[in-house]
């Protein structure tokens, strides 16, 4: 067994994916065709070309305008998912959407949270692999549209609908911003997370755990610049759901034996791996694994701290952690003993 095919293989928790970055380039030409919607360009290969945090945004924006019925949002979340099956071992899931992206066009939230719930239930029951949602705040958007938005999300709120989390350019719009919608969403029994000094300094991180409530961090890399922040975070367990290709690409650190990742892991922060936008950027939870594990030389005992504080760090129950912690660590030993027998 080749060393990428191991990290391919082992399985794997997601929890930080943007829904609309998962829509393949086809199905974005398909649908913007089927709706009637003019694209910038008519070459599929290069929908997905952008250098900056706000070309990214432009395009995921427009990705969004080509989701209109119910089908369409069923179908985008069954391909992103069989996708992450695939291409990286896919095991489970929670997968943020922005619903203010789609109800301001006039898609009725019902139809969002619906077409959403279609698809992934149809993977989970094709595919075997699960997934629950996250509702995010787009940074952009006014504090009383975000309130409006977890008001509506909680009024159709489904069983798979978890939590509340919070995306967009950082900079200049910080987490205090949206207290309220964060009351709300806790007062309503969401799990809380949100992007925190991807773009911006730790204050944000601090700021996301003691007045918004977060139980994780996403992104984080920021951190770095704060040791008192780094120790806070380190003992108190807080994860860190990192995406390696990315932030490599929107944030200058094309060289993933320079990304903050590194240092956070050699830190001890608990830190996770994920795909962020992985058709948007040209990768997959698969993918992820092999170019951060190869370019940092991490063996299979940091891979499997990776794996399992993916397992660790979801919302489910204590009893399906432990199942799924169990279930890892044996397909996890079986996948060792296949590396070393091959290179032995």
């Amino acid at each position: 067994m080749q060393y990428a095919d191991y990290l391919r293989s082992v399985p794997k928790v997601e929890l930080h994916c943007h829904f609309e970055g998962t829509v393949r380039a086809a199905t974005f030409a398909d649908l913007a065709r089927r709706h009637d919607i003019t694209l910038p360009t008519n070459e599929v290969a290069k929908l997905y070309d952008y250098e900056t945090i706000y070309e990214f945004l432009a395009i995921f924006g427009m990705v969004s305008t080509t989701l209109i019925d119910r089908e369409d949002f069923a179908r985008c979340a069954y391909e992103s998912l069989e996708d992450g099956v695939k291409l990286g071992n896919l095991r489970y899931r929670e997968m943020f959407f922005n619903p203010t992206l789609h109800t301001r066009r006039g898609v009725p939230m019902a139809t969002v949270i619906d077409g959403l719930v279609d698809g992934i239930r149809a993977a989970e029951n094709d595919l075997g692999v699960r997934c629950r949602l996250i509702a995010d705040v787009y940074r952009q958007d006014p504090p009383a549209m975000a309130r409006q938005m977890v008001e509506e999300v909680l009024e159709h709120r489904r069983d798979e609908l978890i939590g509340l989390g919070m995306d967009g350019a950082e900079a200049p719009d910080p987490p205090e911003k949206f207290v309220e919608a964060y009351q709300l969403a806790r007062a309503g029994g969401l799990r809380l997370t949100s992007h925190a000094s991807e773009d911006a300094p730790p204050v944000n991180i601090t700021t996301c755990l003691d007045v918004l409530g977060c139980e994780r961090i996403d992104h984080g890399y920021h951190i770095m610049s704060d040791p008192a922040v780094i120790a806070r975070c380190r003992d108190q367990g807080i994860y860190f759901t990192c995406c390696p290709t990315s932030t490599a690409v929107v944030y200058g650190w094309p060289d993933l034996t320079t990304h903050p990742i590194k240092d956070m892991v050699a830190a001890g922060l608990a830190v996770m791996l994920n795909s962020d936008d992985p058709t948007m950027f040209h990768t997959d939870i698969g993918r992820e694994y092999v170019e951060l594990c190869t370019a940092l030389d991490y063996g299979p005992a940091t891979v499997r701290g990776l794996v399992l504080n993916g397992v660790d760090a979801t919302w489910l129950d204590e009893s399906d952690k432990a199942a799924m912690r169990t279930d890892f660590t044996d397909v996890l030993n079986r996948l060792d003993a296949e590396l070393a027998s091959s290179s032995g």
